[in-house]
């Protein structure tokens, strides 16, 4: 492994961390920083695929209260990470927004030195 990928993936890990924080807060500016304006979210929901672009998907999130605000239980983990190339790169991570349990789907590119979530497909494991 070279010292860039090494690199790559703390700054992976360190991006991902703040997704958790970020998505558990319901703080919006601070998902806006690990979210590509232009990205994708993708879900299956009641049995057909659902496309959100970044600003829908913002207010989806907006619009219910924080895990924070419930005092809900976190169980983030990042299930894998792959540094693909020096500019592309993906991550199966899990966690709460209770009462449901997500299993993620999350696709990074790297522009000018930083990574960013351009895709994002879930599903509610429970």
């Amino acid at each position: 492994m070279t010292d860039q990928t090494r690199n790559d993936e703390a700054q992976l890990k360190a991006l991902i961390q703040e997704y958790f924080d970020a998505i558990y807060a319901g703080d919006i500016p601070r998902i806006r920083q690990v979210f590509h304006p232009q990205c994708r979210l993708f879900a299956v929901i009641d049995g057909k695929i659902t496309a959100f672009d970044h600003d829908p998907y913002m207010a989806r999130v907006a619009g219910r209260p924080s895990g924070a605000s419930r005092n809900d239980v976190r169980q983030d983990e990042i299930v894998s990470l792959s540094v693909a190339s020096p500019t592309t790169a993906h991550a199966r991570v899990k966690d709460i927004y209770a009462p449901s349990h997500f299993v993620n789907e999350l696709t990074f590119l790297k522009e000018d030195g930083r990574w960013w979530i351009v895709v994002k497909a879930w599903h509610v494991l429970s």
